[in-house]
């Protein structure tokens, strides 16, 4: 569900909702969810068989397999079969099979009756597209449970509440277990994992925008409804649906509808969840849209040459086979095993790639933006000190920061376990005993801060904590030395002066403050509300050390050694931002403020965003901003955050990156994460990324500049001689092999100075390589046509074949042979020398072009043995060649600046 967006599907009938113009719920199932949004309490738990304290353990099984897994079955890899028959659907696959009827109608079926059917040709091209096929699905299906696996390390679980024999147990579990009738508990930073009706909502905000399109939360309650039309299903104010999820606020919702019956899955049947396409995957169909309309223009003027001079039938044949030869029908099983292999290799890293395509935007990032917590520090939160107005110690402080942190049940995160650790088993039994809960304001990343009230004797008293600049806002009073006094000017300077010293040293800050009310009238219940946040009194401050990760210094160095730069977006102060940052070695300069931005237009913020490097007191809107500022000063922009505050920057960014212990929402919009939150963890999967890119950007040089010299070599050929320059079968055999050999280049290693620096997508680039490179090869091919016509006499239609066989040879070891001087920038073998993998299956190429003729497959398609005079010339021609292109390499770095 991350970074998609979702349109409804066509109108069928029998459909009762409607989301623009269009059904989504069967009639049925409308009316089941309006029927709930009627009933109270005790009427949801009877229709859906449960209680408040969950379903009986004996319930779980018949109800999953009543209803299956929690999941949207498109998001589901389809079965292998279906797998299988879809790579026919490949358009050279499609001129593959073509070429195989025409062989049938030729060689079998209109063969001349004395000579019998030929079944050579047509079992060799059955063979092409049984290894082609198979292939491609062995890797994509692989690909496919790989990276289905990686995704079930990262696994979002929910808060459910079962009855397990006698006890009441809430425990988090994967949201695919759950069931109709489970209770669930939400708080901020919950994925809603099912429809669900609430029956219990303390400002509970719920983002509906992906089903909704409205920016705005919305506000949930357990109050039931008096009537909802069906189509407007979606403003129910006590339904929660699958896929959103909780802004802020805590509740407990009852679940409805799972899987496919959910509104996200009647949204999404029957069709893709699509992304946004990265520049990589622009530029790669740019490159077989390139090729394949230099098909679409030669394979018209092969045909029609070849048939004015030869034979029709064969020149049919050739030009379909030429087309084959022309297109690289292998790049996108290429492709995909260059990603599985880079996904698999980043998981032994503790990197899983949630998205394949993301780890091209990884190698090409050069804005990394990061929060401080846990990436810079060690984020291993200890309360320091806990401190009254005068800075000193104080053991109230701690038991009300205490009273806070064990009695909230929102949004929950390492403060509060610090605080609850610090306080020790005692104290909390000591407070659980004494005071209960009556209410509770939860976190939200407007207000920053949060409350509790708890009975305290005859009163309520509520408990505040938060950031200390929002604190104070709402206080009007102090508590020092035990004696209440205005906070005055004077005083809140003191106050200010006091938390500076403790920024200054490193230390995160919270304040704390109460304010005692009347409790209630005997038996009844007051709610509270952010309204009774005022007229608060200041009690004390906690203290929080996160101290800086050893490691996040030589981190940072790295990630700027390989070209990208590190700025942090945090939601804590300036002071604390700069202490931490200097320490791991960051130029902190110029710190500008989430209220600074406030008041920036875009342009203006455009200006700045490159020049700065820490932002602080950021909310998640500010992020977002900060962000998709830097992509529109051409950055390619990662973000790493792991908070529910960081999901619209993560969705922003080109990549988002996560850990695994991130809030739910983070996780989920993300395409990477990081199985430990450290900056060199990622520093290795950047550089990973770009290898992966380097591997698949040499097959596309590769394949573009030597399918590009081949379109001069077999026009030049078609023109001149009088009969066909290659055999179909033959033509088709050795694209089949070099690519075979070229499934390799996953495994082959790149040029250290390749990912020194960002690579980004450059089909500008990619064309003048392809231009310049490409018919070097066409001089050579024409030197062998001259060398077979001139010197061993293959001039004549009954010498044709000794001219293919001296031919195929140098073709196929000169385009294998090529591989090591294009794939990389440095002299070959010397300088750089490729993999073993490489080494091994460009080498059997090499032999395999050598014997072929020799042998009785190669004869039986047409080729025959070579006199022996003829391989020194191959040796000269390839030699020439090879330093031909070094030499081409060498002034097209010079001149341009670049190689891969």
């Amino acid at each position: 569900m991350s970074k998609t967006s979702v349109a409804a599907p066509p109108g069928r009938p029998g459909k009762a909702a409607k989301r623009n113009g269009q059904s989504v719920l069967p009639d049925r199932q409308m009316a089941e969810l309006a029927g709930f949004t009627r009933l109270r309490h005790p009427g949801v738990y009877a229709e859906l068989h449960t209680t408040p304290k969950g379903l009986r353990s004996d319930q779980i099984d018949p109800l999953r397999r009543r209803h299956g897994s929690n999941e949207v079955r498109h998001d589901r890899p389809a079965p292998a079969i279906v797998q299988f028959l879809a790579t026919f659907k490949n358009p050279f696959i499609s001129i593959l099979l073509f070429i195989g009827v025409i062989m049938y109608i030729t060689e079998v079926y209109l063969a001349d009756p004395e000579e019998g059917p030929d079944y050579m040709g047509i079992s060799t091209v059955g063979a092409m597209i049984l290894i082609s096929v198979s292939l491609r699905f062995w890797q994509e299906y692989r690909s496919g449970r790989a990276s289905e696996a990686l995704k079930a390390m990262v696994s979002t679980t929910v808060s459910t509440t079962r009855q397990m024999g006698d006890t009441v147990v809430t425990a988090e579990i994967p949201i695919e277990q759950l069931v109709p009738g489970d209770v669930v508990q939400l708080a901020a930073g919950d994925m809603i994992p099912a429809d669900m009706r609430v029956v219990r909502a303390k400002d509970l905000q719920v983002n509906q925008a992906m089903l909704t399109g409205e920016s705005m939360s919305a506000e949930k309650t357990g109050d039931p409804v008096a009537r909802l039309e069906p189509d407007r299903i979606l403003e129910a104010g006590n339904l929660a649906f699958m896929g959103t999820s909780v802004v802020s606020g805590s509740g407990t919702a009852v679940v409805v509808h799972t899987g496919d019956d959910t509104y996200f899955g009647a949204m999404t049947e029957g069709l893709g969840t699509s992304r946004p396409e990265t520049s990589f995957d622009i530029g790669v169909k740019k490159v077989s849209f390139l090729l394949i309309r230099f098909m679409v223009i030669m394979v018209p003027a092969v045909f029609i040459i070849n048939g004015l001079t030869k034979d029709w039938s064969q020149a049919l044949l050739f030009g379909v086979a030429t087309a084959v030869g022309l297109t690289p029908e292998m790049l996108p099983l290429i492709v995909t095993a260059n990603l599985a292999k880079g996904a698999l290799y980043m998981s032994r890293h503790k990197v899983i790639i949630k998205q394949l395509n993301a780890i091209q935007n990884f190698g090409a990032m050069d804005v990394l933006c990061t929060d401080k917590t846990g990436t810079l520090t060690e984020d291993r939160i200890v309360l320091e000190e806990h401190l009254d107005t005068a800075g000193r110690l104080s053991a109230d402080t701690l038991r009300l920061a205490t009273m806070n942190s064990v009695f909230q049940t929102g949004l929950r995160n390492l403060l509060d376990g610090a605080v609850v650790e610090a306080a020790g088993p005692d104290l909390v039994e000591r407070i659980r005993r004494e005071h209960g809960l009556v209410d509770e304001i939860p976190f939200d990343f407007a207000r920053r801060r949060m409350s509790v009230v708890v009975n305290d004797g005859d009163a309520d008293l509520i408990i505040m904590k938060g950031a200390v600049e929002e604190v104070l806002s709402v206080c009007t009073s102090v508590e020092m030395n035990g004696v209440t006094h205005q906070l005055t000017p004077g005083l809140l300077s003191a106050l200010d002066r006091l938390v500076a010293e403790q920024n200054g040293l490193g230390k995160r800050v919270l304040a704390l403050a109460t304010r005692r009310l009347p409790a209630a009238p005997g038996d009844t219940r007051r709610d509270y509300s952010t309204a009774d946040e005022t007229e608060m009194m200041i009690v004390g401050f906690l203290t929080f050390l996160d101290p800086p990760k050893d490691s996040a210094a030589a981190a940072i160095e790295a990630l700027r050694a390989h070209g990208t730069a590190v700025k942090v977006i945090t939601g804590d102060n300036e002071l604390v931002a700069e202490t931490v940052c200097g320490k791991v070695g960051l130029d902190v300069g110029s710190i500008v403020t989430g209220a600074e931005i406030d008041r920036l237009d875009d342009d203006g913020l455009d200006a700045i965003v490159g020049e700065t490097t820490v932002f602080a007191k950021t909310n998640p809107l500010q992020k977002a901003r900060i962000v998709d500022a830097l992509k529109r000063n051409g950055h390619t922009v990662g973000f790493l955050g792991d908070g529910v505050n960081d999901a619209p920057a993560l969705r922003t960014a080109d990549v988002g990156i996560s850990v695994d212990t991130a809030a739910d929402i983070a996780r989920e919009s993300a395409d990477i994460i990081l199985l430990e939150k450290d900056l060199g963890v990622l520093e290795r999967g950047v550089v990973e990324g770009r290898r992966t890119f380097g591997n698949i950007l040499k097959y596309i040089k590769m394949t573009a500049s030597s399918n590009f010299g081949n379109m001069f070599s077999v026009l030049v050929a078609s023109a001149l001689l009088p009969f066909i320059p290659m055999i179909p079968a033959v033509l088709l055999v050795q694209n089949l092999v070099y690519d075979m050999a070229m499934l390799t280049i996953p495994w082959d290693k790149v040029d250290r100075d390749f990912v020194e620096k960002p690579r980004k997508w450059e089909t500008r680039s990619l064309t003048r390589f392809m231009v310049i490179i490409g018919p070097i090869s066409s001089i050579f091919d024409i030197t062998t046509f001259a060398l077979m016509w001139f010197v061993f006499a293959a001039n004549t239609p009954e010498q044709a074949a000794l001219f293919q066989s001296g031919w195929f040879i140098e073709s196929i070891i000169s385009q294998t042979l090529i591989v090591h001087i294009i794939r990389t920038g440095r002299i070959p073998f010397i300088q750089s020398r490729a993999s073993l993998p490489v080494l091994i299956s460009t080498g059997l190429v090499c032999v395999f072009g050598l014997v072929f003729p020799f042998i009785g497959w190669g004869q039986a398609l047409g080729l025959v043995p070579l006199p022996w005079s003829y391989f020194p010339w191959l040796i000269l021609t390839l030699t020439a060649y090879c330093v031909l292109t070094q030499g081409v390499k060498v002034w097209f770095i010079r001149r341009f600046g670049g190689w891969l």
